[in-house]
């Protein structure tokens, strides 16, 4: 007869067996944790690595000449963007807008010049400029580590982006072969090979190194890819062939049919924006025609007489009291222009945080 201990023992062995069970069970039924998802196998890259991104942090248009609808949050709040979710708890972003607010007003005198807003500007695009070069890094070395990249790599690692093996890519090129391809593929491929050649800085060589490739998926860090960008913006909606932009190009819809009044809407809001954009900004000599040098200076995120003009048109938007500064009251009650995020209560709340 098994005695008492013994029992106890073999209890106590089912009890543990059970246990890692259950763990090895709770282990496989989870989802996969970030960390997880990051680790990719090396011949499956995320396209987004490689591509040049259509939207530009602190840039004022898009790469296909659409108007940046979140300019204003991106250097009015820098990296802090993120922070100013919809969904955050109110209180928390109000505090958080006042930290802010403090920041830039660097005389303390309770309100925001324009010159201390250009300031803050500068400093807040700065960041993006910062943030785009460490992401450059990474992407960088995850097209190739050894301090080059040759256009035939850079397409490799691109395609292979798309679906395609890369292995039997690399064969193929490697030995002249014809690749099998998709139009659109292709059509992308050669406006990247573009933009490619004027990254290349003379002599050209079709190697890329780490300042390059910067330019290559960022214009905005480089005169001469800045122009390039301008360049196909005005390409793009240019329909006299002229180089230059007037109000009806610019506000021309982009293609497709407007279906409901909902999209109506849209397009109406569409044409609107670009109009002021047009006529209050770009034009900078009010003539109703936009040349590539003007456009050229309207893009340049680092350009100060555009921070100076863009901190007194911030100002100009929340300046009830028309005293061409901005006070604390009228940044939390215009929180939504600032910030994305609308802050309720916002006058009953504002002293009691003091």
């Amino acid at each position: 007869m098994m005695s008492r201990q013994a029992f106890l023992c073999s209890l106590g062995s089912l009890y543990l067996s059970l246990l890692f069970v259950f763990l090895l069970m709770d282990v496989y039924a989870r989802p996969a944790n970030n960390s997880a998802l990051k680790e990719k196998p090396a011949d499956s890259r995320d396209e987004n690595e490689i591509l040049p991104p259509d939207h530009l942090n602190g840039v004022k248009m898009e790469m296909d000449g659409h108007l940046n609808k979140e300019f204003h949050q991106e250097v009015f709040l820098g990296k802090e963007m993120e922070e100013f979710e919809e969904d955050s708890e109110p209180r928390k972003n109000r505090k958080k807008l006042m930290v802010i607010f403090s920041k830039v007003d660097i005389d303390n005198d309770k309100k925001i010049s324009a010159k201390e807003m250009q300031r803050w500007i500068m400093e807040k695009t700065d960041e993006h400029f910062q943030e785009a070069v460490e992401e450059n890094k990474m992407h960088f070395r995850a097209v190739d580590p050894d301090g080059h990249v040759s256009w035939d790599e850079y397409k490799i690692k691109f395609l292979a982006s798309k679906g395609l093996n890369e292995k039997e890519i690399a064969e193929k090129i490697k030995n002249n072969e014809e690749l099998k391809i998709d139009e659109e593929t292709q059509e992308v491929l050669d406006n990247l090979k573009d933009r490619w050649y004027q990254a290349d800085n003379p002599p050209p060589d079709m190697l890329l190194n780490e300042e390059e490739f910067l330019s290559f998926l960022h214009p905005e860090h480089s005169r001469g890819m800045l122009k390039f960008m301008v360049k196909e913006i005005i390409r793009d909606l240019d329909q006299d062939g002229d180089k230059k932009l007037t109000l009806s190009e610019f506000i021309s819809l982009p293609v497709g049919t407007v279906e409901n009044q909902q999209a109506q809407d849209i397009d109406d809001d569409w044409v609107k924006d670009r109009r002021k954009e047009f006529e209050d900004v770009i034009d900078a000599n009010h003539d109703g025609i936009v040349t590539m040098e003007e456009l050229e200076e309207y893009m340049d995120p680092m350009n100060e007489y555009n921070a100076l003009n863009e901190a007194k048109q911030m100002i100009a938007v929340a300046d009830e009291n028309q005293n061409h500064h901005l006070e604390l009251e009228e940044i939390l009650k215009y929180s939504e222009y600032f910030t994305g995020s609308k802050l309720m209560d916002y006058a009953r709340n504002v002293h009691e945080e003091f």
